[in-house]
């Protein structure tokens, strides 16, 4: 009887291994997708980059001027937190 409940409890924790490998299977393969999915964007942009070197300029210049305003706003908040 002993050597049953043994074999049970084994059963169960194999059982309950399975279903947790499953689950980081499963895991895994949504974080894989998702990667996919932001490499192949990134893929894209890139090749449309390329393509067209006035996109590119447009992107560096946003870039720039946010980074300006982004400056100025940490200025800003500074003076407002020294008053």
């Amino acid at each position: 009887l002993a050597e049953s409940e043994s074999q049970e409890g084994n059963y169960y924790n194999g059982g309950k291994m399975v279903e947790n490998i499953k689950t980081d299977m499963e895991e895994l393969l949504e974080e894989m997708e998702k990667l996919t999915v932001h490499a192949a964007c990134m893929a894209y942009d890139y090749t449309a980059i390329q393509a067209n070197s006035d996109l590119s300029n447009t992107m560096q210049h946003s870039e720039d001027v946010f980074l300006m305003c982004k400056e100025q706003m940490e200025k800003k908040w500074q003076e407002v937190l020294l008053e």
